[in-house]
C-alpha cells in the first residue's frame, strides 16, 4: 500500500500531500521526517536522481524535480522498485503539465492539472495508472477549466 505522496519546495514547505491509511496524529511526524530527509540528501542532487530509504517494512523513494522535492512512501508489496515506478510516473506527468522541470511558481500555476494526474496515478493508496498517455487522456475528461 502506498502510504503517502508529498510534494515540497526546497525550503520544506508542503505543496501537495496525499496520505492513505496513515492516522491523522502520525501525519505531522511523517511530514517533518520526510522534509528533514530531503534537506539532508537532496541538496545538489540532479533532477530525477532517485534516493531510497527504508525502516522495517516501510520504504521511501524521493527525488528532486526542478525546485520541487517529491516523496513516495509505501509498505508491504510496494517496495522500493514499485515506488520507483510510481515516482517515475509522477515526475513524468509533472514535467508534462509544466512543460519542463518546474519552479515553485510554475508548479503552483499548474497545481490543478498536477493534482488530477496524481489522482489518476495513485487512488486510495493503490497504484492505478503509470502509462503517461492514458493518464493524459483520463485527465482531459475531468471538468476543471484549467486542464
Amino acid at each position: 500500500m502506498l502510504l503517502a505522496v508529498l510534494f515540497a519546495n526546497t525550503d520544506g514547505n508542503i505543496l501537495i500531500e496525499r496520505f492513505h491509511g496513515v492516522p491523522a496524529e502520525e501525519r505531522l511526524h511523517w511530514r517533518s521526517f520526510l522534509v528533514k530527509l530531503g534537506a539532508e540528501n537532496l541538496r545538489g542532487a540532479k533532477n530525477e536522481e532517485l534516493f531510497v530509504a527504508s525502516h522495517k517494512s516501510v520504504y521511501i523513494v524521493y527525488t528532486v524535480l526542478g525546485d520541487i522535492c517529491i516523496y513516495v512512501v509505501g509498505k508491504d508489496e510496494d517496495d522500493e522498485l514499485a515506488l520507483a515506478e510510481v515516482i517515475f510516473a509522477i515526475t513524468s506527468c509533472t514535467k508534462d503539465a509544466c512543460g519542463k522541470p518546474p519552479t515553485e511558481r510554475l508548479f503552483l500555476d499548474k497545481y490543478g492539472k498536477i493534482c488530477l494526474s496524481l489522482d489518476e496515478i495513485v487512488w486510495q493508496g493503490m497504484l492505478e495508472n503509470t502509462e503517461k498517455e492514458r493518464i493524459k487522456r483520463l485527465i482531459r475528461m475531468k471538468p476543471p477549466a484549467d486542464v
